[in-house]
């Protein structure tokens, strides 16, 4: 099994302004040292490791740390996309070994159409140039712009962090049918990966298996196995609201259950949302 998406940090270092305070189960040092054991004790294998800061120096940071770690196979790091540097910035971090994509913090900057900006063009060309994919960290109200955005760069291999993040807390049923017709549409462009990670942290506390399994399920039936990745979110689990499932062991468990409980999965499918996808997606050998 390969873990999709990972976290790692150190407060007050490395430009570390998140997780803040409030946060508390979160509010700490995420070490490498502490997740690889806990990961390879859950069965997996191998990683791709994710950027949380808006940061330079957070993403030369992982790079550091993922060079020293065999565990470690990929590397998502960050770019000021929209400076007039961004080309060269990318071009540099294209030569490190286990850089494999950008993320942007869409989620965090309030204009949902910033991704559609013009000024973003000379950066997002270095990244198809450079064979780099695009993690798409977007709730609900980002996706017909990232419809447009990803209609616009065919070329660009782009994934879906965290389902995009459903209100499944919400349960309601105009918001799913709306979050149900955005994902079937870039389900629809081939370039376009969904990721299974995050989604227990949308999750209410009195929700449970049951209340992920349509959102997991569908997923599953609109981008099939093969454009379909499971990731922890590791140490963001942590935050779930039902503490049965804020551990990496729990939400594992969790994910296994309710995919080998849809009987239109095979093994090869299930082998391949726990590590084929993520490995072909991200282009590690």
């Amino acid at each position: 099994m390969i873990d999709a998406h990972h976290h790692c940090w150190q407060l007050g270092r490395n430009d570390c302004v998140w997780p803040t305070a409030d946060l508390v189960p979160i509010y700490r040092d995420a070490a490498l040292d502490e997740f690889v054991p806990l990961a390879r004790a859950a069965g997996v294998m191998g990683s791709v490791l994710v950027q949380s800061q808006e940061s330079d120096r957070d993403t030369d940071y992982l790079l550091a740390i993922a060079a020293q770690s065999d565990f470690v196979k990929a590397v998502v790091g960050w770019v000021d996309l929209i400076a007039e540097t961004a080309p060269a910035r990318i071009a540099q971090l294209a030569l490190q070994p286990k850089l494999r994509g950008l993320r942007p913090m869409l989620q965090a900057i309030p204009d949902s159409n910033w991704i559609l900006c013009d000024d973003l063009a000379p950066a997002i060309s270095a990244m198809v140039e450079h064979g780099l994919c695009f993690d798409a960290l977007v709730t609900a109200r980002h996706l017909p712009a990232l419809y447009a955005f990803a209609q616009r760069y065919p070329n660009l291999r782009i994934v879906i962090d965290h389902g995009a993040k459903p209100n499944i807390a919400a349960q309601s049923a105009q918001q799913y049918a709306q979050w149900q017709q955005e994902m079937v549409r870039l389900a629809g462009l081939p370039q376009v990966y969904c990721k299974l990670s995050g989604l227990i942290t949308e999750a209410a506390a009195h929700q449970v298996e049951a209340d992920l399994t349509p959102y997991i399920t569908y997923l599953y039936r609109v981008f099939g196995a093969e454009r379909l990745m499971w990731g922890s979110d590791w140490p963001v689990v942590h935050l779930a609201a039902n503490t049965a499932f804020a551990s990496y062991e729990a939400w594992l468990r969790a994910s296994l259950a309710v995919l080998s409980g849809n009987h239109t999965l095979s093994h090869q499918d299930v082998r391949a949302i726990f590590g084929e996808t993520c490995l072909n997606f991200y282009q590690v050998g």
